[in-house]
């Protein structure tokens, strides 16, 4: 049997916490790792990103098996699992670092990022336009330890029990056969 291929994206959806909870659960995704990117600080801590100064977003870099799920697929639960109409905000969650954005590796990703974010526009999915930067992936780094898997890790926690359960469960409901299978 053949090892999978695997192509990486980097979205950043809000807080990566959500994010990542929700790909966490997607069949063929085959890794999600939080992390911070497009900003000009090199190796930023969290502290220094959620200042606003950094220019960095907080993003989930995803490992996929096209095989199993496309980049079509994966752009289509990233504009249900978060609003891509506003800017700089997810929420309650407000700053420079929970932008919506696309952090393409090649120009093939770049072109299916936009004619996603064309698709959406034309079919008045959204009351206002979407705002979703789409942009070379630059100054990427790996969010500190305690950010990976932090909704398996605490599903209790506040922010966690009212605000990334209800995205995994919308996920659940919306794409239920994109689960991966227990």
């Amino acid at each position: 049997m053949s090892s999978p291929q695997v192509e990486t994206i980097v979205l950043g959806g809000g807080c990566f916490w959500c994010t990542e909870a929700v790909f966490d659960r997607v069949q063929g995704v085959l890794d999600v790792e939080s992390g911070y990117s497009n900003g000009e600080t090199i190796n930023p801590s969290y502290e220094q990103v959620c200042t606003g100064r950094t220019g960095h977003n907080e993003v989930v870099k995803l490992a996929f098996d096209p095989a199993q799920i496309s980049l079509r697929e994966i752009l289509e639960i990233f504009f249900v699992v978060h609003d891509p109409t506003t800017l700089n905000r997810q929420g309650n969650d407000v700053g420079t670092q929970y932008r919506s954005g696309i952090y393409y590796l090649d120009e093939a990703q770049k072109q299916m990022a936009e004619q996603v974010i064309a698709e959406i526009g034309a079919s008045k999915t959204y009351r206002s336009p979407v705002v979703t930067e789409v942009k070379p992936l630059s100054n990427y780094s790996t969010a500190e330890a305690y950010h990976q898997d932090y909704f398996a890790n605490n599903p209790n926690q506040g922010y966690c029990a009212f605000v990334v359960g209800p995205k995994v469960e919308k996920f659940q409901k919306t794409f239920a056969s994109r689960l991966k299978k227990a």
